[in-house]
């Protein structure tokens, strides 16, 4: 079978998930590049729906996708009393996958500059004056793409070698309740009234989408995911026996694994590849939250573009990658009380401060603040011993995706 000639584009973007979505959606929305978005055929390599979560402030240019959100703020601590906050200027949304397809596909098909492709990517290299992607479509084809720059949003096989790597893994329930139980204004992020594991924390989760319809999950931050069965056993007792919630469907579920690590993810793969989302290090170690920081991402890459920069600035600054260095591996150790520590900083801190602080964006004089309100010693402790951690190489089984 003779291979098509080489198609040219001003810019690949490979992978259709929320990182590789959001900068396809950000260079058509910029004109900044032509662009031609290689995603997966239908078929296995074709994720599931599923939801990603984030806060934000003012017109963001993905209202057509954001299905929910919420103006108030909840965490239960371990001792059961409620913490309410309301983070204004900030709400916290919801962007279901669908819903982002749709906002995008349909920008890339109303653009003069932009496309989308179906088609399994075999291989990138570099060549003079950019990269080129090898693929094969959908019936067997072969096709050759070529760019100026490749972006790469595909996971990567194996993480890089780390100090601590914790795993946020989930397992959610859409659930539709007999009874109106759900108040649509409040977002519960953090319940830590559910039975704790010995090592590392959980919590329940709920993002309610009307008085009868909720998301809502089970989370832990450990070593180790769980089997299905034990998320299921988890869920059913925190909808029974924590929110009381009765009778109950549950019309669809989700469920993934998100790597909470210290490793040093390399934004660049060759001279004209880079890699974008977890694979370029824009989930927040100590979170696990990756939606915001891929649009912050995204942006600066369309800034690079249109200012003829050849660097991608890393989507975390040095002092937050740092910190949660320090804290992962402070819950790692031990060292300090997981639901108790969460549930301080949103006793002790403002709202809307803590959610910059959690997206990087406050200053020196404010990471100050928030540190003196942590366990000092415990942390200076942890902070004072990792330069003599080595960093290790630690397996990681991808059974989801990152729904923050």
């Amino acid at each position: 079978m003779t291979p098509r000639p080489a198609e040219e584009s001003g810019v690949i973007v490979i992978g259709g998930g929320a990182a590789g979505l959001s900068l396809a959606h950000r260079l058509t929305e910029n004109g900044a590049a032509t662009v031609t978005v290689v995603e997966p055929p239908d078929g296995p390599l074709r994720p599931a729906e599923r939801t990603w979560c984030y806060w934000g402030a003012g017109v963001d240019g993905l209202e057509e996708a954001v299905s929910a959100s919420w103006s108030v703020l909840r965490l239960h601590g371990a001792d059961r009393r409620p913490v309410v906050v309301g983070p204004a200027p900030f709400t916290y949304r919801m962007v279901c996958s669908a819903d982002f397809e749709r906002l995008v596909h349909g920008s890339l098909a109303r653009s003069d500059s932009g496309r989308l492709l179906r088609a399994t990517v075999e291989s990138v290299g570099g060549v003079p004056g950019g990269a080129e992607v090898r693929c094969t479509l959908p019936g067997g084809r072969p096709l050759t793409l070529r760019a100026r720059r490749v972006f790469d949003s595909r996971p990567l096989p194996v993480l890089p070698p780390a100090r601590t790597q914790l795993l946020q893994h989930f397992r959610g329930w859409f659930v539709r309740t007999d009874t109106d139980r759900f108040d649509p204004s409040v977002a519960d992020l953090m319940d830590f009234r559910v039975p704790q594991p010995a090592h590392g924390l959980a919590f329940g989760y709920v993002l309610p989408l009307a008085p009868d319809r909720a998301l809502v999950e089970y989370t832990e931050f450990s070593g180790n995911a769980l089997t299905t069965e034990a998320y299921e056993s988890a869920l059913g007792h925190y909808c029974r026996d924590v929110l009381g919630l009765g009778a109950l469907t549950v019309e669809r579920a989700e469920q993934g694994v998100i790597p909470m690590t210290d490793a040093r993810f390399p934004r660049r793969a060759g001279p004209a590849h880079f890699r974008v989302g977890t694979a370029g290090g824009a989930t927040r170690a100590a979170t696990g939250y990756t939606f915001a920081a891929v649009q912050r991402q995204s942006r600066a890459i369309v800034a690079a573009l249109r200012d003829g920069r050849t660097t991608i600035p890393a989507p975390h600054g040095w002092r937050a990658s740092a910190m949660d260095a320090v804290l992962l591996r402070a819950l790692d150790t031990g060292r300090i009380d997981g639901p108790r520590f969460f549930t301080d900083l949103f006793r002790r801190i403002p709202a809307e401060r803590l959610l910059r602080f959690l997206d990087g964006a406050t200053s020196l004089r404010e990471e100050w603040g928030i540190g003196l309100r942590t366990p000092v010693l415990p942390m200076l402790r942890t902070a004072a011993e990792l330069p003599f951690v080595p960093r290790r190489s630690q397996p990681f089984v991808r059974t989801g995706d990152n729904h923050r």
